[in-house]
């Protein structure tokens, strides 16, 4: 059964970006450290590197995301979905306004503009035939920004969540959690490497 994961990297303190997230620096002032346990050479982080990049079925972003990984400092042949991994699964992109142009065209994109119950949808549908078309199952991963699945998760939309916990405090910057539904978490494992705690919950 294909499933739909949140997947995102937060502060301790609950941020998922730095202060005064911007074009060319979307991340903020210091949120590089949000991501380092995805370019380390910790054997468990590669493992949950790659093991993400190879179940993503179909990956479901925000505008404001695609415009940072789609711009000129963005993702390139060696970094991009999956950091090293560079992954290429379908992309569904949920925006008031397709953009006029991709700067990524070797990518599968696809925007939706009616919302994001029907941005996940449209991606289920993607990872569900590309799970009969590789004869393995595969999900739908809400890989951000915050926003993005802030509002998947008060909606309902969520099975599971992913958190990478990083050992830093931001101070301010963009929060994963501002409110809303309540959600009951059911823990499902905690991998601990040297550059991050790995927290995996049900959504229930």
């Amino acid at each position: 059964m294909t499933r739909i994961i949140a997947d995102i990297s937060l502060s301790l303190d609950g941020f998922v970006t730095g202060p005064d997230p911007r074009p060319g620096s979307g991340l903020g002032t210091g949120g590089e450290a949000l991501h380092t346990w995805a370019f380390s050479e910790d054997p468990d982080d590669r493992r949950l590197v790659h093991e993400a990049a190879v179940r993503s079925g179909a990956v479901v972003m925000g505008r404001r995301l695609f415009d940072l990984v789609d711009g000129p400092d963005g993702w390139n042949d060696t970094i991009g979905y999956g950091a090293r991994e560079a992954a290429k699964p379908a992309f569904v992109v949920v925006t008031s306004t397709p953009p006029p142009s991709v700067r990524l065209t070797g990518l599968d994109w696809t925007f939706v503009t009616t919302g994001l119950a029907d941005a996940v949808a449209a991606a289920r549908e993607r990872a569900v035939a590309a799970s009969k078309d590789s004869g393995r199952e595969l999900d739908v991963v809400l890989m951000g920004g915050g926003a993005t699945i802030g509002s998947a998760l008060d909606a309902g939309l969520v099975d599971m969540l992913s958190l990478h916990l990083a050992p830093v405090v931001l101070g301010a910057g963009t929060p994963l959690f501002t409110g809303g539904t309540p959600r009951t978490l059911v823990q499902r494992s905690v991998t601990v490497t040297s550059t991050a705690t790995h927290l995996l919950y049900d959504v229930v």
